[in-house]
């Protein structure tokens, strides 16, 4: 019993660093993803075509892969740029050169942003934009400061602003305020980008959905197989007393 109490407190201060860093982090909203929504899914993939492509690439998707969430070969027919085959990579329209001049920095490809980011940080991410006039875009970021991307999304969300309120012991307090309104309101605004992150949850490891199938068919398997296994036991020692 000694020794289980002397492991579990060794557990709780290896972890306390961990948990010291996370409360000091930037508060992330929790992203409406779910990889099982395929209509919300296709609904971001359109959106990421649309909107997306035009500076970043997903060099490691092919369209043809946009069947995984139930699109069908003249869903995806409608969406190809063009000279675009349906094998074709998602390729960005603004080549690399161009886009490093218009923002300083080459946009970077997101075919596996969601895994190194996670999609807890891109959703608030998206929606962090505040008008900043001290910017060469115009806007900057709450959770990423001084980030070289344009607010894209500020149409739709409309311009915010970051208001600071400082607390006792010099907290500082950053929340973000609405001042005008976008052609969405706060509520489709956020499905949108929702929609978004969950397609860019997918096109980080499109195997997962094929993945968890085949994980909910092994461990049916198996629960079965230890129900016979069971069975099988009282079987042989039921003569044994």
């Amino acid at each position: 019993m000694k020794l289980i109490k002397k492991l579990w407190l060794l557990v709780l201060l290896s972890m306390a660093p961990v948990m010291v860093s996370a409360s000091t982090g930037v508060h992330l909203d929790k992203a409406p993803a779910s990889l099982s929504d395929k209509a919300s899914l296709q609904r971001g993939a359109q959106f990421f075509v649309a909107n997306c492509l035009a500076c970043h690439s997903a060099a490691y998707l092919r369209y043809n892969r946009l069947m995984d969430i139930g699109m069908s070969e003249e869903e995806i027919r409608k969406l190809l740029p063009e000279g675009s085959k349906l094998g074709s990579t998602m390729q960005a329209m603004m080549d690399s050169e161009s886009a490093k001049m218009a923002f300083g920095a080459a946009p970077p490809d997101l075919s596996v942003i969601a895994r190194s980011r996670g999609t807890d940080y891109l959703y608030t991410y998206l929606r962090s934009f505040y008008v900043d006039p001290t910017r060469p875009s115009g806007v900057n970021n709450v959770i990423f400061p001084l980030a070289a991307m344009p607010n894209i999304l500020g149409p739709l969300q409309g311009d915010q602003e970051l208001v600071v309120e400082k607390h006792e012991g010099g907290h500082e307090v950053q929340t973000l305020k609405l001042t005008t309104p976008g052609t969405m309101s706060t509520k489709e605004f956020d499905a949108t980008v929702g929609d978004l992150v969950n397609f860019l949850d997918f096109m980080g490891e499109p195997a997962k959905l094929v993945r968890y199938t085949y994980g909910y068919i092994v461990i049916g398997f198996l629960f079965l197989l230890l129900l016979l296994t069971y069975a099988l036991k009282k079987e042989f020692w039921k003569d044994v007393h």
